[in-house]
């Protein structure tokens, strides 16, 4: 069916980013909580007890989306323009990713536990 699709996460990924607006912000970096959701088309075979790896995604790729491909040393006045370099990240490197949704909570402004961030999705052109 066309409505298939395999998501595959990984969520909690924390990791110091140089972001903010405000000047006691913007000198060093902040913890970040990122999660990452990926739809991907999926092959038109089922998925069978001895399918390679290369018919789904390796979810180390998700993960070195957030970890490795943040540029160090780069400010993002927007933790929204982190989500947008991670989303063209996990586009750029393979063409079956349909959508990507990520998930930031800044923890430095958490209080009582709660979640304070956002969520982006963008869908492949």
């Amino acid at each position: 069916m066309a409505d298939d699709l395999l998501q595959l996460e990984v969520s909690g990924i924390e990791t110091m980013v140089l972001t903010g607006i405000y000047s006691e912000e913007t000198h060093l970096p902040q913890p970040l909580r990122v999660s990452v959701t990926v739809d991907l088309a999926l092959p038109e075979a089922k998925f069978a007890p001895d399918t390679p790896l290369n018919q789904s995604k390796n979810y180390m790729d998700l993960k070195k989306a957030v970890t490795d491909s943040l540029p160090e040393g780069l400010h993002f006045t927007l933790v929204e323009a982190v989500a947008e370099h991670i989303i063209a990240t996990m586009f750029a490197g393979d063409e079956r990713v349909r959508r990507v949704e990520v998930k930031i909570v800044k923890l430095a402004i958490s209080q009582g536990g709660e979640e304070i961030g956002i969520r982006l999705v963008r869908h492949r052109a």
